[in-house]
């Protein structure tokens, strides 16, 4: 079996988070969905499962942080093209998310940021990576 991620984010409103994911393009594996969750898929083997906040706390005894003023991770998707990039941003700002930061271009990578509904900060680039330069 191939591994697989699955990342967690407490959400507050379940429905309003899939509205504004399903406005990003994404899709949901149903089997890992309910009233407390769902299976935000990003990749064959990449997978968010947005879980409100009361669930959620059933995992951890830590307070959940507020993703509003707060950092807990740092979630990047690499897209093919540039223009997937700012196209990802546009739709995420049109669903209701926020542009968080101007876009970075370092030759070799292109990359835009967002935050979703909850103040979850989610990286979009595009990067070609046999324009690395030598560190």
């Amino acid at each position: 079996m191939k591994t697989k991620i699955f990342l967690n984010l407490a959400v507050k409103d379940l429905k309003r988070s899939i509205t504004f994911f399903t406005e990003l393009g994404f899709s949901f594996n149903q089997k890992f969905t309910n009233d407390k969750g769902t299976c935000l898929i990003i990749g064959e083997n990449i997978n968010v499962m947005l879980l409100v906040e009361e669930f959620y706390q059933t995992f951890t005894d830590k307070q959940i942080c507020d993703s509003a003023t707060t950092s807990e991770v740092l979630i990047s998707i690499s897209v093919e093209t540039r223009q997937q990039v700012d196209e990802m941003i546009e739709k995420a700002v049109k669903a209701g998310g926020t542009n968080y930061r101007e876009a970075k271009d370092y030759g070799w990578m292109y990359q835009r940021t967002f935050l979703d509904l909850e103040g979850h900060h989610w990286e979009i680039f595009c990067m070609d990576e046999s324009q690395i330069p030598n560190m």
